[in-house]
Parts: C-alpha cells; structure tokens; sequence
C-alpha cells in the first residue's frame, strides 16, 4: 500500500457552512478538522478525492466534477450545485451513452500534395486529417504514421466508439487485443476492425509504418485500463462487443469479385458481416468494362487511393486527378465517376452503413 497520499486544496471563508455540504449533499467522508477551538481547515475524502477546505486560502473555489452510475440519485438528481465556499460541483453520468452525431453531408477531396499539417498525437504517433470538417462530427478519417520503429510508448486502452477501422497501407505494426491470443501484425493491405470498447495495446512497429484509421463519431474518447494485463488468458475470437465481432482480414487471403461499379472489382473484408452491417470496407482495383457514372444513397462513402491514379469527376465540380494518399468524400444523391483509372490503381472504399444502394447510369 502507498504511503503518499494527495490532496486538493480549496479556499474557504466558514468551516461550520462547508461541513453539512460536502458530508451530507456531496457524501464524502470528513478525515480531520483543526484546530479544536476554532477549526480553520477540514479534510474530506470520497468519490476518489481528498479535498483540503483552508481558511485564507490563495486559490480560486475551483469545480468538482463527480461521476456516478445513478446521477438522478445523487444530490436529490440536481446536476449542478454552488458549494459554501464557491466551488462549483458538476455531476454527470460516467457511463453517458454514445452519441453518433447527424451527418453533415459535403463533398471532399484532400490532397496530399496539398501538404496538410502532421499532428503529434497519442503515444508520439503522426496524424493527417483526412475530413478536415469531419462531417459535422460524424467521422474521424486519419492518415497516422510511425516514422520511426521499434517498440510503441503505448498502455492498454480502449475507445468509445461506434466504429474503428485500422487499414495498414505501409510497413507493419504488432497490437495485442483482449481475447484474441498473442500478438496480431498488420501488413499491407491487411487490417483490423476494433470493436466498441475492446482493450489493446500498440507493441512495436516497423520504419515508416502508415495506416488509415477510421473512427465513427469524430470526438470519441480513449481510457487507459490499468487493471488488465494483455494478452488475456482466454482465446475468445468469436466474442461480441456492443453487436461487432473482432476482425483481421489478411490481404493475402482475399477473393477478388465485382464492384458495385463498372469498369472494377474488389475484395471485401468482411466488416459488414462482422459488425451487423454498421460499416463495410473493400479494397477496389481496376476490372473489365468501362467506368460510368453513377449515384448512391450511402450515409457516408469515403475513398482514399493507395495507388496508381483516378480521376474524380463530380456533377458542377472541376474533375480530381487523385493519386496516392488523396482520400474524397462523396455525399449521398451526388453524381459522381471514377474515370481513367491506371491498370495499378488501388482504393481503400469505407461505407457506413456496410449496404446500400447504388444506381449506375448507362454508358
């Protein structure tokens, strides 16, 4: 057991107003108060927090916030309370359930020539953000290298999530999953569907390792789980969570078939099957026939090219040569074609939801 404790300081002005709020309404515990003839400081402890009341202290009154599984019964259900001392106490529900935002719809081309910023963000890792509007919140698209190799400064964690696609386009990454065996690695053209709140852990990568990560809403939130160890003791591959099964679909082991569109075919990844239709994922390449235009009802269709060249025509919109690491966003209703597409042309398709349909003009 530690023997260093911490403590927040707060200020107050009366000890004997301070004591019925913080015991009673907020029920935390009072540790010690002091001195006797005319206490000037109180310790509190509860909720995961000791709280230090000192008279004459320098400090702001500061906000508390405190989670709970029942906030409708704590505090008699209010939500926002002022203590004595000024302190603002916030209670929210600390499991509150996932709120998928409404899309905001919009056609998107990014460039990689257009030299967006890399970000440094979680665990040293690079981000380019590929739905600079992200779809008024709807979708997170990421473009995330590694530069460097080796072992990843990262801790077992999860995602609140309604949907997370990793997609690995260069080099290879090594990740344990809870209940899933031993180290998973990601190559080219593989990739990993995470289901909603599944515990990982990035291990080692190698030089330049790039993935697209796909992320549904844009704003979701990552914990750090401190009590599981990885890899986990049980192999539960056909495990559920929140309605989606794990997957790792390998490249090398895909069937190549028609696209929904002429003129390509491509492999799909079973993600659709996999997660009861929340999104799909194919890898499309060049086929027989010729690229026509064409409509689709899909709530969200983002593209990004991993290789060769296309170009991107839309309805009253100046025609996109696409190359490797442009991504595009094409709305729902918007006529669209995929013209002159190199013989290596390779896109990575992520459609949310995983069916819909789409309407081809004759040629």
């Amino acid at each position: 057991m530690s023997d260093t404790i911490a403590e927040m300081r707060l200020p107050t002005d009366e000890l004997r107003d301070d004591l019925p709020f913080f015991t009673n309404t907020l029920g935390m515990r009072l540790d010690m108060i002091y001195p006797a003839d005319n206490p000037s400081i109180a310790v509190f402890s509860g909720h995961g927090l000791r709280v230090r009341l000192e008279k004459g202290a320098p400090e702001p009154p500061g906000t508390i916030r405190i989670l709970t599984d029942s906030p409708d019964k704590f505090a008699d259900g209010q939500r926002s309370l002022t203590a004595p001392n000024g302190t603002q106490i916030e209670i929210e529900d600390r499991n509150p359930p996932l709120v998928l935002p409404e899309t905001r719809h919009s056609f998107v081309v990014r460039r990689l020539a257009d030299q967006a910023p890399w970000i440094i963000g979680r665990a040293g890792m690079n981000y380019r953000d590929l739905v600079p509007d992200r779809l008024g919140g709807a979708m997170i698209a990421s473009h995330i290298r590694i530069p460097d190799g080796g072992p990843v400064p990262d801790m077992v964690h999860y995602h609140r999530v309604g949907f997370q696609l990793i997609f690995c386009i260069h080099g290879w990454v090594d990740v344990l999953y809870e209940d899933q065996g031993d180290r998973l690695r990601l190559t080219p053209g593989d990739c990993f569907i995470q289901p909603p709140e599944i515990r990982h852990c990035v291990m080692e990568a190698s030089d330049d390792l790039q993935v697209i990560e796909i992320g549904v809403p844009a704003d979701h939130v990552t914990e750090i789980d401190h009590d599981m160890t990885l890899p986990t003791q049980y192999l539960r591959p056909d495990r559920v969570w929140q309605g989606q099964r794990f997957v790792h679909n390998i490249a090398a082991k895909a069937d190549w078939q028609s696209f929904r569109l002429p003129g390509y075919i491509c492999r799909d990844t079973t993600i659709s099957e996999n997660t009861q239709n929340v999104a799909g994922v194919q890898v499309v390449r060049r086929g027989e026939g010729t690229p026509v235009w064409s409509t689709h009802d899909c709530d969200i269709l983002f593209g990004f090219v991993m290789g060769g060249h296309v170009t991107l025509e839309g309805e009253g919109r100046d025609p996109f040569a696409l190359e490797p690491g442009d991504a595009y966003v094409i709305p729902p209703g918007m006529r669209t074609r995929l013209s002159k597409p190199t013989d290596d042309i390779e896109i990575l398709e992520v459609a949310l939801p995983g069916a819909f349909e789409t309407t081809v003009e004759p040629e």
